[in-house]
């Protein structure tokens, strides 16, 4: 390859009216030149004017140039902005979607879990195995006593098992309350009300969740006990006890009571926040009979059992009666009698 090949390569390339400006402006030069030596001093102005001209040209035909390229340069940018955007949203749209496939994945798993520890735990199966029999005779002896005039609510879960509705019902059935407080309405509340249509008490059940409540209702209204039994609304308000809110139920909704003789404390649940059921004796002590019963569920939990050491500390005259009917703990009351005095 000679070296004028590798010269012309090296050199940019032009456009046509690029190369013909230059070409212009070449013989524009030499004709000026020739003007000028030959003496004809018009003619070598005439054409320098016209090689102002033709420099001028090229000067706009640069700025076109340029200006093309600052066009293409932004449209460039652009697209560059649009495939970054876009490349954005696909990597977080893969990255959300892994997440979700790891939360699925972990739920899964999970779920996986609990079905091998509830298959591997044969403890609790042979309890549960060993539980039937006894809860089968519960429910024999639960219908025993009446035929119901409805289907009765299931029992289990969070409601009564049949072995304590049948000790919570003949606890009610041998004591034979004028009035019956129930915290938290259920199944309970339809077999306590056949028994109180029997033995002629009346029963008052509260409950924060104006559903479960209308629920409630609703079975009595089936078995026609509504003249026996009634279902507060009774929202969760903050009650003060020693300098400490507790989540409890409305104390406007026990305006009207007074000697409660028997009380079962089934609420508020436990989810509802931590030591849920501590406020009851302290709103109810001054709303019971001299003597009262009060039976709380779900007494082997630690709230529970620290509310009632705590009651039995603070009240005069409440006492735990030392049997426990499933997981239900029963506590006497009987007012001092200097105190029943004042309260009557």
């Amino acid at each position: 390859m000679s070296k004028m090949s590798r010269v012309r390569r090296r050199l940019p390339r032009l456009t046509g009216p690029q190369a013909g400006v230059l070409s212009a402006a070449g013989v524009l030069c030499a004709g000026t030149a020739a003007a000028a030596l030959l003496g004809h001093p018009g003619i070598a102005t005439a054409l320098l004017a016209l090689l102002g001209g033709v420099i001028v040209a090229g000067i706009l035909l640069l700025f076109r140039r340029l200006a093309k390229v600052q066009r293409a340069g932004l449209a460039a940018q652009r697209d560059l902005r649009t495939t970054v955007e876009e490349m954005q949203r696909r990597l977080v749209a893969a990255v959300e979607r892994e997440r979700l496939t790891a939360g699925d994945r972990h739920l899964e798993l999970a779920e996986a879990i609990a079905r091998v520890k509830q298959i591997t735990d044969r403890k609790a199966a042979a309890t549960q195995l060993l539980a039937l029999p006894r809860e089968f005779e519960a429910t024999v002896q639960l219908f025993q006593g009446f035929t119901p005039r409805a289907p009765m609510p299931s029992s289990g879960d969070f409601a009564l098992n049949p072995t304590d509705l049948l000790e919570l019902l003949h606890l009610v059935r041998t004591r034979k309350p004028r009035l019956v407080l129930e915290l938290g309405s259920g199944t309970s509340s339809v077999w306590i009300a056949y028994v109180l249509e029997k033995t002629g008490g009346r029963l008052i059940s509260l409950d924060h969740d104006a559903g479960y409540a209308g629920r409630t209702r609703a079975a009595l209204a089936a078995h026609g006990l509504e003249k026996v039994a009634e279902v507060r609304d009774a929202t969760l308000t903050p009650v003060d006890i020693d300098g400490r809110d507790y989540p409890w139920y409305d104390p406007e909704t026990l305006t009207d009571l007074h000697d409660i003789d028997f009380v079962l404390i089934d609420g508020p649940p436990a989810s509802t926040g931590a030591d849920a059921r501590y406020p009851a004796l302290h709103m109810i002590e001054k709303r019971l009979a001299d003597r009262a019963t009060l039976v709380f569920d779900d007494a082997g939990r630690p709230d529970e059992q620290a509310a009632m050491a705590a009651w039995t500390e603070r009240f005069d005259g409440l006492t735990r009666e030392g049997e426990l009917l499933g997981r239900h703990a029963v506590l006497a009351f009987a007012r001092p009698p200097a105190l029943a005095a004042t309260h009557a």
